[in-house]
Parts: structure tokens; sequence; C-alpha cells
């Protein structure tokens, strides 16, 4: 021990006993200067924003740090059942809004910045979002976290420390640009390195078999190249409960910086090779896997993930309860987010195996006892699946474990089924073929004792269809947990001047019971609400119109209907739809069909994929349409079009609480759930979609009248395959066939010829999966309704607040709620309250 005790005879405190920080603008104050000036040692003339934002995060640090201790010691006083999130993505956003909101001191925090003549939106621009997700997918696990610490839940997450998050997007000439996207260039002042409980990975090498001093047989991995995982710990602090979990981020690191030998020699480069290729590992977050360089990285940082969250579940494990693994399953159960993590059933089964020396059925009853799966799609080709040839090399002991729990799972099968060949062929890990590979959602299912999908109809669609196999077999296994997003940050963060109106009329309880907002019914009826509310709506558009006309110079009109559309650019998704309409419109102005007009701004953002052809191809026709549309003077105030560049979770913040009509027009039986239609409900856009994910559970709950619903059910779709005739379609609808002449004609790019044929052929083709022009029609004559609703303002305001007070089942403290009665069954765990006196 470095530290000498004091020579007194006073009782010396422990090393960690600290008076408890106040709360207070002064205190505040005191310490922003002190941090200010002294940690990060600047002085009245700095310039930059960036050092009194992280001075101000190092205040709000210190106070979630104190309650983050007494949640540890709490979990680990109390001996507590705990759940293990992991997922490959965690797409936080900016963190000093959200720990001022649930440290409830955003009054006091703005005041103290005041002091010093510096206003707190200005420097809270500073933060860069952390790049750790791509979408939905990691979103919702932000949001999941959330509720997890506000409802007190013991509940760590586990992911990658990404050196490059999702790219930053750019557009130049229409095209989408990517560029890296190096959030932590400038630090991180919310994480805290935790080189202590560093774990070792193992990537490549053979097995050994071997008998131990017993006579029993065991096997051991062997002649590997290891990485290093350290851990970097975030703070996740419930709202105002005293609450804080943890999201551990793993960073990869070389066992050795550089080979001594080979730099002395005089070659540099190979001396740090083995340093570069650790750290790819968590350099990038999605490198393209189009190449097989891209496939072998994305199947390490999965391994790497899996790999490093159980070593520290084990490590913890063994620190409090030794090697008595009998408990085990009855204290941790670990939620597997989507198939990425799955190979965490291999890797806990070769933990207790090769490690710990079990034999198989013990090794087997935890794991099958303690993973729990949540799928997030219904397409096939989502599905993970890795050559087995590419696993033998780099996972050579996991590979052996699959087929075992494969052979045995095959021996259930024919058990069930005898003779059924076909049966066993479907649902094998294993799919032969001319390159075997290993699916891994089939061992997500197959270790599981859970399995969820996110919306009813998804459940229901992967129980009758993708996975019917194993329902049939397990279905008991199979459960529904309709996504929700927190309304912490969705609502009471993001839109404080509707939260403040809400607040008005029924208090802030729905911050943290989102059911209390169904009490907003009655006010539907109040003339002057109705008018407060639009006064709140239009000051939220002109945020809104503000940052269209920074991030692309486009003139948004605020009478006009915002019309919006944000989200991953995927066909599925059908942004192609939302441009066909937007041509349509344009071509109904240019005919002079304008009678009883409806000034519509439409905004359509997203990042697509970087070796997803098609989807960056629809970006470049979103913006030729714009650009035409934008530049006709015939067409003017009518309508506008922008594609938002870069869209992110702080976008996000601005867009969905200016937002009026809320896009959500996938292809029915393709939308797993998607969050981003709670999002628009929360704040007060009416919702067009389709009757897919959980935009049914949306429609059921505002009510079939408040709703625009247009297109082919996931039945229909189903039933149309196979005799599709798109073309026909086009022929008879003269709307669809002059939006097709003008799209073949080449009128949106007239210097780029054959740009759009690719597109064109897709919608024409009798295999378009997403039936674009099978639900053209619908599609069309919904958002006429919608331009005719919206031409009612009044009207329109009540269909808005009809949203907002419907959405409360749409909260993820909901969902958790759930996960944890039917999956987790964690018990809340209360921390001490901070004091004022030694703690």
């Amino acid at each position: 021990m470095i530290f000498e005790p004091l020579a007194t005879s006073q009782p010396v405190p422990e090393l960690t006993e600290f008076p408890s920080l106040g709360m207070t603008s002064h205190d505040l104050a005191v310490d922003f200067r002190r941090h200010f000036s002294i940690t990060l040692g600047r002085d009245r003339f700095c310039m930059s924003r960036h050092y009194p934002y992280s001075a101000l995060a190092l205040v709000l640090r210190d106070r979630v740090m104190e309650r983050w201790k007494h949640t540890r010691e709490a979990y680990q006083q109390s001996d507590c059942r705990r759940a293990h999130y992991m997922s490959l993505e965690f797409l936080m956003g900016r963190a000093l809004g959200n720990a001022m909101l649930n440290l409830g001191v955003e009054d006091e925090a703005t005041a103290a910045v005041a002091e010093y003549g510096i206003d707190l939106e200005e420097i809270a621009e500073a933060e860069h979002d952390a790049g750790l997700g791509n979408g939905g997918l990691g979103r919702l696990a932000a949001c999941f976290l959330d509720s997890c610490a506000t409802l007190q839940l013991p509940v760590i997450g586990y992911g990658i420390r990404y050196e490059y998050g999702m790219f930053r997007q750019k557009i130049e000439n229409g095209h989408q640009v990517e560029e890296p996207d190096h959030w932590l260039r400038n630090g991180n002042p919310w994480e805290l390195e935790r080189p202590e409980f560093m774990q070792r990975v193992k990537f490549g090498g053979r097995t050994e078999y071997y008998q131990d001093d017993h006579g029993v047989g065991h096997h051991r991995w062997v002649g590997t190249q290891d990485v290093l995982a350290v851990p970097y710990d975030v703070p996740v602090p419930g709202y105002k409960n005293g609450t804080v979990n943890t999201l551990r981020l793993w960073s990869a690191a070389a066992t050795d910086e550089f080979d001594l030998d080979e730099f002395n020699a005089g070659d540099y480069s190979e001396s740090v090779a083995a340093k570069n290729d650790a750290e790819h590992i968590s350099m990038v977050l999605y490198p393209n896997d189009s190449s097989e360089n891209g496939k072998e990285l994305r199947l390490k940082q999965q391994y790497f993930l899996a790999s490093a969250s159980l070593q520290d579940v084990l490590r913890r494990w063994i620190r409090d309860h030794g090697k008595d693994f009998r408990t085990f399953a009855d204290k941790n159960c670990f939620q597997l987010n989507d198939t990425h993590p799955t190979i965490a059933i291999a890797e806990l089964m070769r933990q207790l195996l090769d490690e710990q020396r079990m034999d198989w059925d013990r090794a087997w009853g935890i794991v099958s006892r303690t993973m729990a799966y949540t799928n997030h799609t219904l397409l096939p080709e989502a599905l993970e699946r890795w050559p087995v040839r590419m696993f033998a090399r780099l996972l050579p002991r996991l590979l052996e474990i699959i087929y075992e729990i494969n052979a045995r799972f095959l021996s259930e099968v024919a058990r069930r089924w005898p003779g059924d060949t076909e049966r066993l062929a479907r649902m094998s890990i294993i799919e032969e073929g001319d390159e075997p590979q290993v699916r891994m959602a089939y061992l997500a299912i197959v270790g599981s004792y859970s399995i969820n999908g996110v919306a009813e109809l998804h459940s229901t669609l992967l129980k009758q269809g993708l996975f019917r196999d194993f329902y049939e077999l397990w279905p008991q296994k199979f459960n529904n947990k309709t996504n929700g997003v927190t309304q912490r940050r969705w609502l009471a963060w993001c839109n404080g001047r509707q939260s403040e109106l809400i607040n008005s009329v029924i208090g802030d309880e729905w911050v943290v019971d989102l059911d209390q907002l169904a009490r907003l019914l009655p006010f539907v009826e109040d003339a002057a609400f109705r008018a407060r509310w639009r006064e709140v709506k239009r000051a939220n558009k002109a945020r809104l119109a503000t940052l269209v006309k920074s991030d692309c110079g486009v003139d948004f009109g605020l009478d006009a209907m915002f019309d919006v559309q944000v989200k991953r650019i995927h066909e599925y998704k059908r942004q192609l739809l939302n441009i066909l309409h937007v041509i349509h419109l344009y071509d109904r102005i240019k005919r002079g069909d304008t009678d009883n007009w409806t000034p519509r701004c439409v905004l359509i953002g997203g990042k697509a994929a970087p070796g997803y052809a098609m989807a960056k191809r629809i970006i470049k026709l979103v913006n030729n349409v714009a650009q035409m549309v934008n530049s006709d003077d015939d067409v003017g105030h009518l309508l506008k079009v922008a594609f938002l560049p870069n869209y992110r979770v702080t976008a996000m913040e601005i867009i969905c609480p200016g937002s009026d009509l809320s896009e959500q027009i996938s292809t029915a039986g393709k939308e797993a759930s998607g969050t981003g239609n709670m999002k628009f409900m929360m704040n007060g856009a009416v919702t067009i979609g389709t009757l897919d994910g959980a935009n049914i559970e949306i429609r059921e709950a505002v009510g079939e009248d408040n709703f625009f619903l247009f297109g082919l059910t996931a039945d229909q779709v189903s039933e149309l395959r196979g005799h599709y005739d798109p073309n026909a379609i086009i022929e008879q609808d003269g709307d669809l066939r002059r939006v097709m002449q003008l799209l073949e004609s080449g009128h949106f790019n007239q210097f780029e010829p054959g740009l759009f044929d690719d597109i064109i052929q897709a919608i024409r083709s009798p295999h378009d999966p997403w039936l674009v022009a099978a639900d053209f029609r619908s599609y069309i004559d919904a958002q006429q309704r919608a331009a005719e609703a919206y031409r009612d303002q009044d009207g329109w305001t009540r269909l808005s607040i009809l949203n907002v007070a419907a959405s409360g089942r749409f909260s993820t403290d909901r969902t958790m709620a759930e996960y944890n009665s039917e999956i987790w069954r964690l018990a809340s765990v209360i921390p001490l309250e901070p004091s004022d006196e030694l703690v």
C-alpha cells in the first residue's frame, strides 16, 4: 500500500470516504471553476467550447460517481440476481443533458455556468455523439439501460468501445460519402478505464486433449494469438432515484506493444503489426463485410465481446463465491441482443468445460438456464451465418463445441420426429453445402431458455415462419416483448416545451409512469389547451427548420406540413415509395392540379451501409429530386424536399418534436418493430403507415381513425408472391404511370444518363420483394387523406394530442418490466442514499 496512515491517535477514515457533494447552483459553480482551472488547467483566455463542456461534465460525473459507488455496493451486499445485456451496439447519444435530467439539476447547472458568462446550450454542442451504434438496434439498447436504471434493476450492459463509430455521412453531388467518425478524438469524460479487470481473448491456435491428475479427459486451447480486452465503464443513471448502472465497453489492445528485436533491426512497421492487428478489433463499428477480411473482423468483434464479457462475469463470481457454481444460474442471466453476441453460448460452454473442468451435462445445464435471445429481424438474409472454414481458423475450440451442441440437439429432434431428414437439415445449426455455414440464430435458439420477438406481429411471424420448426419443438421458449423508447430522453429532455405544457395540466408523474399521459384525453376538447399545443408545435417546427436550413440549405415554411422519414436507408423501409409520392406531387403541381393544396415539406434522412449499392442509389435519387423540386419556380412554397446528412441521435432530438407526419411505410411483414414510430408518436406526430411491426399496436392504441393506414397486410403480401405483376399495375394507374415516365425519361438525371436504371428495374420487377408498385395507390390515397386532415389545423391538433395521450404503452419502462417479470426475474435493489455525512 502506498498510502501510509498518519501518526495520530485519531481513527483514520477509509480511503474511499468523502463528504457528499452538494447539488445547489453554488456547489456546481464552485466545482466547475475548480475543474476548469485545476483539473483542465485552463483560464479566462481559453476560447474553446470543449473545456467548459468538459469541466461541467466532470462536475456532473462527480455526482454520478457517488451514486454509482452506492449502487455497486448495494448489488454486492445483497448478492442479487443480475442480468447482463450483451449488444454490439449502444447508441447512447450525448450524455451531458441526460445526466442533468436524471440528477434533477438542469436549472442548477444552467445557473452555475451562467455565473461565468457561459451559455449552457452553447457548450453542450461541444459534446460528440457516442458513435457506438447504427440505428434502432443500438438506440433501443440505450433506452433499455436507461429504463433498467430507473426501475432500479441490477443490469449491466456489455459492448465494444469503438474508436471510430458509425461513419459520418456527407452528401456530395447527391451521393453519400463516408468519412470516419473519430468520436473519441477529444476523449470522453464520462468513461472510467478499469485496467484491473482486463481480460485475455484467444484467437487461432489449436485444441489439445489431455487428462488431469484424476484421469479425467479435458480440452485446452493452445498456440493462440491473444488480444487484451480493456474495460471502460460508462455510468447509466436512473431518473432521480440514486441508482447508477454500468455500461462496460471493451477496447482491444495487444499483449505486447511491439517486437523490440524487429524494431532494433529496422523493421518498424512489422514491429508494431501485432499491436495494430489487435486494435483493429475495436477500431470501427460495422466494418464493411463485403470482403473476406471484413467478415473475419466482424466475427472477431463478436467473439471479443462475448469472451471478454463472460470472463468478466465469471471473474466476479469466483471472487464472491469461489469455484462453487451450483447457484450460478440462479444468480445470472444473459440477454443476447440479436444474433451478434450469440457466440456467447459456445463461449460459456468453453469456459465451464475447459477452464472450470465441468462435465458436459452440468455445463449445458448452466448455459441453457442463463441465456436468453432477442430476435430483431424477419429478413432471413439478416440472420448471421459464418463459414465453417473461418470458424475453424479463428475459433477452432468454439467450432468443436458447436458441433457437439448440434449433434446432441439433432438427436433430440430425431427422437421427436423420427426419420424426418428434411427437418433435421432445416434445423441443423450447421448448414451443409459447398460452403458449410454456422447458423448463429439457430445456435441462439438451441442454447437459450427464452426467445422473444419485439412486436406482436413480429413474434407471431417468427413462430409461423422463420423459426416455425423450433416453435413446434419448444413452444414454451417463445414470447413477445414489444419495444419501447425512454420518455426521459425522447420527450422530457428533447421536447422541453411540450413537456412543460403537459406538466402544467397533469403534473410530471408521466416521466416515470408514461401511462399518466392518458390523463391528457379530456384536454383534447379544451380549445385553449389546443391553441397552446399548436404554439408549442410551431416553435418546435421553427427549431427543425433552422436545422434543415443549416444542414441542407433548404427553407421549410412553418405553415406547411412537416412530413418526415428518418431511419436507416434500406429497401424494405421504402424510402423509395416516399420519393415516388414526392414525384407524384411534383407532377401534380407541374400539371396545375393544385386546388385545395396542402403545402408540404418532406424531410428524409438516414445512412446506407457502405456496401449497399441500391440504398446509396436511393439517396442519390432523393437528392436529385430535391434539387429539381426546390429550384423550380412553379413549385415554390407548395413543396419542399430535403435530405438531412449524417442523421444521428442529436438530430433526432430536434426532428421528432418538430414533425407533423411520421412515415412508417415498410412492406408489411418486414419491420420487426420500429422505435422511431414511437418517438414521433410521443412528440405529437401522426403516423402514416402499414400494418407492420409496432405500427399495429400504435394504431390499436390511438384508434384507427387517428392513424393513416395504407398498404397490403403481411398475409396479402405472402399471397401476392409468385403472381405479382407491377407492370400491369403501372399501366392501369395513371398517376404511377406518369411518375415512372418522369423517372424513365431521365428527368431527374438529365446529365447522368442511366443512373437510376437499377431503381426503375427494381420497381418493375415481378420479383420485387418490397412491392413498391403494389402499395403505391393506397399510399397516395392515404397521403391525400393526411393532407386534407392537415388543412383543418384544429382537427390536426386533436390528432396530435390523442397520439401523445395514447403513447403510454410504448415506454421502455413497460418493456423492461415485462423482460424482468417474464425472463430475468430480478429484484429491484435500492442503493444507499447519498448524504451530507461521510459515506
